[in-house]
């Protein structure tokens, strides 16, 4: 075989390896299970049966999500030495070997791919640009630009986390946070009497008058609606009685999540929105479904309750107050008012997520942060949050919890004086409720029935993927040059934390997450694109599990 050439667009190639890890980690169309290891000159490569032939896919050892990981943008035709370099070509030869009622899917990501690679050439083409307009501040203002290097930056499992489904460039530039865009909502008024709401609305709150709209009686409220939001929430029907006001009102700046915009008159209020599109997965809507706002609220008061019980973390714990919120119960008509603690003007907030990211001098961000507060010291930095991130987050599985508080929902909280932890968005918990209701009696009144359980699979499950691979595993597999000590340094810290739990939950830590011989990975294309929910059997797309080495275990496999 000849040496494989690779592609001249940095962008494909750089999108298609991940494509390709994905793919191979998922095991879709059999690459893993049925792909044999094969040994040539260049390197290793995995070989997949086909009919009339086969496949070969360029292979490197991994051992974060899955034990080889691709080492180039390609698939070779073994008849031939054709080179499949392109996702379109890729996605076109394995959508060959699914069952014909999962093709749909194939076609389905290979569009989601083609709108990522859109996205990835315009955030290269741009980068300059909006570099040379960010302002790294304090306080919530100064998060924002923070949250433009995490937008422009790789997630640690979704290969295509850039793309947004049915979002043209013009949409991009005027409302996706890679470009830090200020734009204005827009507004419905709605007879009040199909509202609900919870706590109180912000001062500044438009009456229906301020939008040149009549309002006799006091009839109407005011629900914000995103500009992107406005056309299918045309097409689904307004609800009786409600009228979209034509006036625009209240600037704003979209956060790392998109549909959850800062608003510019008080950047410590965030509103977050349905939005007509999709991430993560074409299923993977982010319209706002009225049961995750209960939840997030019922959440942050269990948080609360922990943190009443467990005094260390208080003050060093934050979480965001989510529990104003207003919906017309529909999945286009909502808003949670998000407020954000006092006390943070003077600390530099950073979300997780922007951590590796690149800063305008091409240094990741966390390089910055060991600059100013670590005495350049990234490994003590991460040492930091990965003590008091571990302490935390076994303390709450003691106490039978899960937090789905991955890297977009944990941000940094760094003075002068230290490191505090600030979360939000906990409305896919798991919880344990015989561990709770010992610990914390009473009951939670969460609206989505696969969030309780009386076992610890599903919250062990939780941890596993959010807190150790995204918030920890991530970072040492991200940074090669510090890896060995990364590793060494999760492994030390987790093993600390579950030391100091100790009893009945610490065991079933050590057992199913530092002693494992494998660690439950998620498989996000699997359920968020590829197949439907019948077909993938995911009860939820967000917590569909593979399976995947346990780069917890030391050589000769002790922790």
């Amino acid at each position: 075989m000849t040496a494989p050439t690779t592609t001249t667009d940095t962008c494909e190639a750089e999108l298609l390896t991940r494509v390709l890890g994905a793919l191979l980690r998922e095991d879709v169309v059999g690459l893993r299970s049925r792909g044999a290891p094969v040994r040539r000159p260049d390197g290793d490569w995995v070989r997949l049966p086909v009919p009339d032939d086969a496949l070969l896919l360029p292979v490197t050892e991994d051992g974060f999500q899955g034990v080889y990981a691709a080492r180039l943008p390609l698939l070779v035709r073994e008849s031939d030495g054709a080179e499949l370099s392109s996702c379109e070509s890729v996605l076109r030869a394995l959508r060959a070997l699914a069952e014909p009622e999962d093709r749909g899917g194939f076609d389905a990501f290979a569009e989601e791919c083609r709108q990522t690679l859109v996205t990835m050439r315009l955030h290269s083409e741009t980068r300059d640009e909006v570099m040379r307009r960010l302002t790294f501040g304090t306080g919530l203002a100064g998060s924002l630009a923070y949250d433009t290097l995490a937008a422009r930056h790789d997630h640690p499992v979704y290969p295509a986390a850039r793309g947004r489904s049915g979002l043209d460039e013009e949409q991009l530039r005027a409302y996706a946070p890679e470009f830090q865009p200020s734009f204005r909502l827009r507004w419905i008024a709605v007879p009040r009497d199909a509202v609900s709401f919870s706590g109180t609305l912000p001062d500044f709150w438009p009456t229906p008058e301020a939008l040149g709209l009549t309002n006799p009686s006091g009839s109407h409220v005011m629900l914000p609606v995103h500009p992107l939001t406005v056309d299918a929430l045309r097409a689904a029907g307004l609800p009786d009685g409600a009228v979209l006001a034509e006036r625009a009102l209240l600037d704003v700046v979209p956060t790392l999540s998109m549909r959850t915009v800062a608003t510019v008159v008080d950047p410590s209020l965030h509103l977050k929105l349905p939005l007509a599109t999709a991430t993560l997965g074409l299923r993977n809507k982010r319209t706002v479904k009225p049961g995750t706002l209960v939840d997030g609220a019922v959440a942050q008061r269990l948080m609360e309750a922990v943190i009443d019980r467990e005094p260390r973390f208080r003050g060093v714990i934050l979480h965001a107050d989510e529990t104003t919120y207003a919906h017309a119960g529909h999945e286009l008509l909502a808003v949670l008012c998000r407020r954000y603690p006092a006390g943070l003007d003077d600390a530099v907030v950073v979300p997780m997520a922007a951590l590796l990211a690149q800063a305008p001098d091409g240094r990741p961000v966390l390089d910055h942060l060991a600059d100013r507060f670590h005495g350049g010291d990234p490994l003590a930095l991460l040492d930091s949050v990965l003590t008091l991130l571990f302490d935390w987050q076994t303390t709450l599985f003691g106490h039978g919890i899960a937090l789905e508080s991955h890297q977009q929902n944990t941000s940094l909280v760094l003075t002068s004086d230290g490191l505090r932890l600030l979360f939000k968005d906990n409305d896919g918990p798991r919880v344990n409720t015989e561990r709770l209701h010992a610990a914390l009696p009473g009951p939670r009144a969460f609206d989505d029935a696969r969030i309780l359980g009386t076992d610890d699979g599903p919250v062990t499950d939780l941890f596993t993927t959010i807190t150790v691979h995204l918030c920890a595993g991530a970072y040492a597999f991200g940074l090669p040059r510090h890896r060995g000590a990364l590793l060494d340094l999760v492994r030390n810290r987790l093993t600390e934390s579950v030391d100091r739990l100790g009893g009945d939950p610490a065991d079933v830590l050590r057992a199913r997450v530092l002693h494992a011989p494998e660690l439950p990975v998620k498989a996000m294309v699997t359920a968020g694109t590829l197949l439907s929910k019948e077909r993938s059997g995911a009860a939820d797309i967000n917590k569909h599990y593979t399976s995947g080495p346990n780069y917890l275990l030391r050589n000769g496999g002790s922790p």
